[in-house]
């Protein structure tokens, strides 16, 4: 679910729909198939499963699934829209939901019945266009906790309950830093806070990487940049205006990639985005925790040799801990081949009985709260605890006395957000420019919005 923007083939896009160089019908389309698209492979038998409950209920018509990589699925999606190719059905990204709703590329999904209520809070409001028209069904939804590596916090005599009970503030790091320091091991066996420590010669770092960020941070200063009081944008969504310029948030990119310079996180340039990411940083033994997603349950605990546990964000300057709550959805194509069948599907896909199907098989947290439930019992057969993941939602459901949860930023030109604030984070992340250097980025970001 991380995001690699396709900035120059979304502008192919726009180029090519407004001069009327998309043609319809899908190559292979047939009034009896409902082609969709997925980019999890880890998924794909859960909704194949789905598929032929759909199909008995069904009759005569037939689900076919393709499943793509996600550098892949973005570019051949786009391609398809170009060349009149594309699928009936594909599982939609919020990132990518504003520029496809403004390009007219979907299928407005308003008579499906789709009811916020039957939903975790905020997943089907998020896919509400600037129109007032509905453009994907909930499918299911993250939020980012600390893994880490159970036998070197007991080797730096921290417990469950500390890390579990950790906060952080941007002038000192709070508890949160002094226990990544504690964690992080020099070439000469020196703890991060211990004299002598050498952090040009790091063994073990407190706390993995997975690079600047880019416009979100999810997985990296987000759940910091939220719980100190700061949002993406002027609204919680159709935002006008981004805050990259906000001295809130740059002190708290500045703490954060601060960690690096003090050789408690990996550095960036350890970090590559193919092959060295947290979760492979933590696998080699050369971080002991990281922040990553829901998604990667199943990657973490399936480490050999190594025992991951989980814990819930650090508590922030007010007082609540932080998550991003991601959620895809299920869109249907404008132009799409078989649009009867589409919706019979989409409507399916996210009906509570299709969701139980999918939470059953322990992959991902299914947008009803029965699949949710469903996928939290698989995992807790597989003797995984998820409830770092879960914590955050039930306290959002109760009224949010401990957790705050918030979305990505939803607004019009995401691929152009991001291809200003990918350099930007990388040079302050790997060349120590200054924060302040995101005031000019973020006027730039702002003048484009202002279009």
């Amino acid at each position: 679910m991380r995001i690699r923007t396709v900035a120059a083939l979304t502008g192919v896009l726009a180029l090519s729909l407004v001069t009327g160089c998309a043609q319809g019908g899908a190559a292979g389309s047939s009034a009896n198939t409902v082609t969709y698209w997925l980019w999890d492979a880890n998924q794909q038998p859960a909704y194949e499963a789905c598929a032929k409950d759909f199909e008995r209920q069904n009759p005569g018509l037939t689900v076919k699934i393709t499943q793509l990589g996600w550098d892949d699925y973005w570019t051949k999606l786009t391609a398809s829209f170009i060349a009149g190719t594309q699928p009936d059905v594909f599982t939609d990204h919020i990132v990518k939901f504003g520029q496809f709703a403004d390009l007219k590329v979907l299928e407005p999904l308003d008579d499906l019945g789709i009811e916020d209520s039957a939903y975790q809070p905020g997943l089907a409001a998020n896919w509400i266009g600037q129109d007032g028209h509905r453009y994907g069904a909930p499918k299911d939804w993250d939020t980012v906790a600390l893994f880490y590596n159970q036998k070197l916090a007991e080797a730096a005599g921290l417990t469950a309950a500390q890390l579990n009970d950790l906060s952080w503030n941007p002038k000192d790091g709070g508890t949160f830093e002094k226990a990544i320091a504690h964690l992080t091991v020099d070439k000469n066996g020196k703890r991060g806070d211990e004299a002598g420590f050498d952090k040009d010669n790091v063994k073990v770092y407190g706390l993995a990487t997975n690079g600047g960020g880019d416009g979100d941070g999810q997985t990296q200063w987000s759940t910091f940049a939220a719980s100190a009081g700061w949002t993406y944008t002027d609204k919680k969504r159709w935002g006008t205006e981004y805050q990259y310029d906000s001295a809130t948030f740059q002190s708290v990119i500045k703490w954060y990639f601060g960690l690096a310079e003090k050789g408690y996180m990996v550095p960036f340039t350890d970090y590559n985005s193919k092959s060295n990411q947290a979760n492979t940083q933590v696998a080699a033994g050369k971080a002991a925790a990281a922040f990553d997603g829901a998604w990667m349950i199943s990657s973490y605990a399936g480490f050999k040799d190594l025992d991951i546990a989980t814990a819930v964000t650090p508590a922030g300057p007010t007082g609540k801990r932080a998550t991003m709550m991601n959620g895809l959805a299920d869109s249907i194509t404008r132009d799409a081949p078989n649009k009867a069948g589409a919706k019979k599907w989409v409507a399916y896909l996210a009906s509570t009985e299709c969701q139980r199907t999918v939470g059953s098989y322990g992959i991902v947290f299914p947008a009803t709260p029965d699949g949710t439930e469903a996928a939290v019992a698989s995992y807790g057969k597989k003797g995984i605890d998820v409830s770092a993941f879960t914590r955050p939602v039930a306290d959002e459901k109760a009224g949010g006395k401990e957790f705050a949860t918030f979305s990505y930023p939803i607004t019009n030109y995401a691929a152009d957000v991001y291809a200003l604030m990918h350099p930007a984070m990388q040079d302050i992340f790997g060349n120590g420019r200054s924060a302040t250097s995101l005031d000019r980025t973020n006027s730039q970001i702002n003048l484009i919005l202002d279009q």
